[in-house]
């Protein structure tokens, strides 16, 4: 599948979306400029290197960069497509903070001429793609009515980002059914899964409640797990056979939920419908409430040795990405838990193999938190703790 040889696009967000999606468009052909505002990124990506975990990511862009299909910089240029990936968090009051979006969208406008396409893939709140289209009309009027705007999310799992990309379904929602259509006609360079045509709304809205669904069933499995726990009933045993009926599929328990969207994504629509979306916002609250249950038990068990071996434990928490095998560490539960636990007093070594430094952390290696802990706490079920064999006195385990 190999594109236009005269298509040029920008990818506004070098990050854990924009980077892969820019090295794939690369790939097939497609000149790309990436933009990021991290100059230190920038550099990394030109010299065709990257500065995230991926699999397979880096001899990509090595490779894209090497052949200059792709180059990055701190500005945008002119280009036939403009893509925008930038990080769309919310508030301390949960309430979406499109920024992120709304900068990118001015960033672009010296740039735009009659008939370029404009696709948002930020996961963001419904009416955001409108609120693009609204600040490019309004910056650029000459343009109005001659440009095209779309919306496309990611569906891709950390750790198998590149073959998602390529193989996964896309819905894609234009603000009319032209820019759908050109949207759709782009995607085919470099996606062989399907391409779903819908509206810019619908699509906005498919990706919210996609990440709410599965937020909705990781709830039930750490609701499931604190029940288990107070009831003396091995959670991961009683997983185990309920999930033997044909027509149940429980998930396992975590610390909590962590990652750029499924721990907010939720929020998203909680905020724009909040009388509706009960089950939602209760699933949330459970998952949240997992880490602080996760926080209390390590507390306690540090208490319990204290009481019993006349002084405070040195403790293990082994894992702080926000799922296994990667370095991402947005929302992660994990990492709040180690930060609460060092800012109560506690003797904490932090094991992280993904990631070499952190600041106001003190990172170890498995074999020296192995040989010093007391107490060892498993958060993440990264590869590399799979088989390490400790007392069962010595271990809290909140993964499997």
């Amino acid at each position: 599948m190999q594109a236009d040889k005269n298509i040029k696009a920008v990818m506004v967000g070098l990050g854990y979306i924009g980077l892969p999606t820019a090295a794939l468009m690369a790939s097939r052909g497609i000149k790309v400029h990436g933009v990021d505002i991290n100059q230190k990124a920038v550099d990394t990506i030109n010299r065709g290197e990257i500065h995230i975990v991926e699999p397979d990511l880096d001899g990509l862009v090595n490779h894209v960069v090497s052949k200059g299909y792709l180059k990055a910089d701190t500005k945008p240029a002119e280009a036939d497509v403009y893509l925008i990936a930038v990080p769309t968090p919310f508030k301390g009051d949960h309430q979406p903070d499109i920024s992120y979006v709304e900068s990118a969208a001015r960033a672009l406008l010296p740039y735009l001429k009659e008939g370029n396409l404009v696709i948002l893939e930020s996961t963001s709140p419904v009416g955001t793609t409108e609120r693009v289209k609204e600040i490019v009309d309004s910056g650029r009027p000459e343009l109005q009515g001659k440009l095209f705007f779309a919306y496309c999310p990611e569906r891709v799992l950390p750790g198998n980002v590149i073959y998602e990309l390529e193989h996964n379904d896309r819905a894609i929602g234009g603000m009319d059914a032209a820019s759908t259509e050109k949207a759709i006609a782009f995607y085919r360079h470099f996606v062989k899964g399907e391409l779903h045509a819908t509206n810019a709304r619908t699509a906005e809205m498919c990706k919210l409640v996609e990440n709410s669904y599965r937020d909705v069933n990781i709830a039930f499995a750490n609701e499931l797990s604190m029940i288990c726990d107070k009831a003396g009933i091995n959670v991961w045993e009683l997983i185990r056979l309920a999930n033997k009926h044909p027509r149940v599929n429980i998930l396992q328990p975590g610390t909590g939920v962590g990652g750029h969207c499924i721990a907010v994504d939720p929020w998203f629509i909680v905020a724009d419908f909040p009388q509706e979306a009960k089950i939602i916002r209760a699933a949330r609250e459970i998952n949240n409430y997992k880490t602080e249950w996760v926080i209390e038990k390590i507390k306690n068990a540090a208490l319990q040795f204290e009481l019993k071996e006349g002084r405070k434990p040195t403790i293990a928490c082994l894992g702080l990405a926000f799922k296994p095998d990667i370095d991402d560490l947005r929302e992660s539960p994990a990492l709040e838990v180690v930060k609460r636990l060092v800012s109560y007093g506690l003797d904490i070594l932090a094991v992280e193999p993904n990631i070499n430094e952190l600041t106001n952390i003190k990172l170890v290696n498995l074999e020296e938190a192995y040989r010093l802990a007391d107490i060892h706490v498993f958060l993440v079920g990264h590869k590399e703790f799979k088989n390490l064999t400790l007392p069962d006195s010595k271990v809290l385990s909140f993964v499997k």
